[in-house]
């Protein structure tokens, strides 16, 4: 098992800022990663009984980038953002969707989380969202974003698993 870079010894003893960078873009890397050597099939492939697959999991990951760093930093409504109106939706699958098309808008959006993050500071308070009508400080939406990740990603290990793990004829 490779080592998490959360742990490298530069990040324990990093600012808090570049810990929480560090936590988000590791989450980031390992949900992206998911659908590394599937087909297309295997990862459109249904599981469970929700709309969750794991390419609709990287797909929905990218609306919450797009929520997150983009509408609540931006004030930008969804429609001029080009996500749909809520998160089920986000889930949905076009058939131009593919591995290669959803990793390639994920890694888009994760850049523009990182710029549009960039010049802010943890305090900053964020005004686009839909929580209510307080404005919420940048390290509630980087711990907010984290936490919803960390979910995505043992999602994606669960079912990862159970695509690999089925070796059954037309399974």
């Amino acid at each position: 098992m490779l080592p998490h870079p959360s742990a490298e010894p530069a990040v324990l003893h990093a600012a808090i800022r570049d810990q929480f960078e560090a936590f988000l873009d590791e989450h980031r890397t390992v949900l992206h990663d998911s659908l590394n050597g599937l087909t297309d099939e295997q990862a459109r492939r249904s599981l469970v009984a929700s709309k969750t697959t794991l390419l609709g999991l990287v797909k929905h990951a990218t609306f919450v980038e797009k929520v997150w760093f983009d509408e609540a930093i931006t004030c930008r409504p969804r429609r001029d953002i080009g996500i749909p109106d809520s998160p089920d939706e986000s889930f949905d699958l076009d058939d131009s969707d593919t591995i290669a098309t959803v990793q390639h808008a994920y890694r888009q959006a994760c850049a523009a989380s990182r710029r549009a993050t960039a010049p802010l500071t943890l305090d900053d308070l964020v005004r686009g969202n839909r929580r209510g009508p307080l404005p919420l400080p940048l390290r509630w939406v980087y711990l907010h974003t984290l936490r919803e990740l960390a979910q995505h990603c043992g999602h994606s290990d669960i079912l990862r698993e159970q695509i690999l793990g089925d070796t059954t004829p037309g399974g």
